[in-house]
């Protein structure tokens, strides 16, 4: 088999009508597939041949960059738009924010965020030209890995990489213990670019090895490693606390504690030779650290049922007329002390804080329910009887280089509390339960995840979920869990591998261009 990479042998208007319409219309479908391989629509297949369109559009000599800019923006319109439509949710029933207002939100944030889907069509539209469609579509796959990369650490916002589609998938997802979700975003692309090969360049012998390719990896969901053997259970409480709505009074309050408290005592498997564990989940609630009343009632439950406690909670330091506050996650011991706390580190911004207050302090006059918390100063892990456990709390959940830390050093199961209730019922929980499940297989971990609407469930090591509580109803899940001890490639080593994508890509885009024959 032979590519040629000098000149494309099948030119894109030779196999299609001659159209700029047909190939905008690529992109805009290219976006729609995008958007329904992620929750709430979930069709994962349909991830090993979203990008075939975009690619076919953008991947013609002819094509100039900034057309390709606007062809691989539109389509990144469609996808953030599609996928991330709850953020209109979010800003209209909680933040306050008129309808047309909260629209206009949705609408300029996916103009921003589609600009990386915007850069990768322009990056790759230089490649193309000055290198040929054939080195294009290798480098494709290395591009796009580093945006992906991109996205993460210049905007924090790497919700729905393309490899977290494939959490089903045992088989591929495994290669996210070597190279984080970055290596099953890889695979995922490259297959794209494979079956794409056969629409642009003299490669329909590959395109075709791409379909084939595709398949063998989807079959791989069928295929399900052994049982994960879980030596512990745990009690995840989902309390179902409203966000708005009755205010908190002292009596509301009380009985929220005292049902809360009975709640887990009821559920609880009780003393024995392993310490049982009690998670109550990021919540509404004014839950503080410091309440001299909130931390009797769980120091209580821990002596009650011999067990630690881990309670979503707020710390505040600092003189009363200049308080500092934290998102936090409280630990009690089953002797009924406090013994340590976790600070969330990566903050939900313009939900918890406001990224540069100097210019953009007037965003807290339009959304009400933005919060002032200070970021946590490091990735503590907490030690429940001798062993490491890692909590990271709701949107930490997107950041696998951060989450990573809590492995690396010495978190043995994981522990996620979360509140999305924020987010509505449709897309966002689904997916950010799939950021967390990718997170337990990057790092070979059980992760527990209690949440105060849902989606509460048990993760084993393959991102399996092996058992999960109803969504909006006030409940407890038993939860099985395990310790693990070895570290995985990924834990160990980090994002070696999308910085050797970023370096690729560069090298592509430093090409001499070649010589065209006339």
């Amino acid at each position: 088999m032979s590519l040629r990479i000098a000149r494309p042998a099948v030119r894109l208007d030779s196999v299609m009508p001659r159209s700029r319409g047909l190939s905008w219309g690529f992109a805009l479908l290219s976006g729609a597939l995008q958007v329904a391989i992620f929750p709430s629509i979930s069709w994962s297949a349909l991830s090993w041949v979203a990008f075939v369109p975009l690619l076919t559009s953008l991947l013609h000599e002819d094509v100039r960059p900034l057309g390709a800019f606007f062809r691989a923006y539109l389509c990144g319109i469609v996808w953030y738009i599609g996928t991330c439509f709850w953020v209109f949710h979010t800003v209209h029933v909680y933040g306050g924010l008129p309808t047309f207002t909260a629209i206009a939100v949705v609408i300029l944030a996916g103009l921003f965020l589609a600009l990386y889907h915007a850069a990768f069509g322009l990056f790759l539209s230089v490649i193309t030209r000055r290198a040929g469609s054939g080195i294009a579509l290798m480098s494709a796959p290395f591009l796009w890995v580093a945006i992906e990369f991109a996205r993460y650490h210049i905007s924090g916002a790497p919700w729905d990489f393309l490899g977290t589609a494939l959490v089903d998938n045992a088989s591929v997802a495994r290669i996210a213990t070597w190279s984080g979700v970055y290596g099953v975003s890889f695979a995922v692309f490259a297959v794209n670019a494979m079956i794409a090969s056969g629409f642009v360049i003299q490669g329909r012998t590959l395109g075709l090895a791409g379909v084939l390719l595709g398949v063998a990896l989807f079959a791989g969901r069928y295929y399900q490693p052994p049982p994960v053997k879980a030596t512990h259970m745990a009690t995840l409480v989902q309390q179902d606390l409203p966000i708005a709505g009755e205010p908190w009074t002292v009596e509301r309050f009380d009985r929220t504690l005292a049902d809360l408290t009975e709640l887990s005592r009821a559920n609880t498997l009780g003393g024995g030779a392993t310490p049982t564990l009690i998670v109550w989940p990021e919540s509404p609630a004014p839950f503080y650290v410091n309440d001299v009343k909130f931390r009797s009632w769980l120091s209580a439950l821990a002596t009650d049922r011999k067990a630690y406690v881990i309670a979503g909670s707020i710390a505040t330091t600092g003189p009363a007329d200049a308080h500092e506050y934290f998102n936090s996650a409280l630990l009690v011991a089953p002797t009924g002390a406090a013994i340590d706390r976790y600070d969330k580190v990566r903050l939900v911004p313009f939900g918890e804080y406001v990224p540069f207050q100097q210019y953009l302090g007037f965003i807290e006059s339009l959304v009400r329910e933005v919060s002032r918390f200070t970021p946590g100063q490091e990735r503590k892990v907490l030690t429940l009887d001798g062993r490491k456990v890692g909590v990271f709390i709701c949107y930490e959940a997107a950041f696998p280089g951060e989450v990573r830390e809590f492995a690396a050093n010495g978190a043995q199961v994981f522990v996620n509390i979360s509140n999305d209730d924020w987010f509505g019922d449709y897309g966002a929980p689904g997916q950010h339960l799939n950021l967390a499940r990718m997170r337990a297989i990057e790092n070979h971990r059980w992760l527990l995840r209690a949440t105060n609407s849902g989606i509460t469930a048990a993760i084993d090591p393959y991102g399996r979920i092996v058992a999960q509580a109803p969504r909006h109803l006030r409940t407890t899940l038993q939860a099985p869990y395990g310790y693990e001890e070895a570290m995985t490639f990924y834990t160990r080593h980090g994002d070696w591998f999308p910085w050797t994508c970023a370096i690729i890509s560069f090298v592509a885009l430093v090409l001499p261009a070649r010589r065209r024959r006339s």
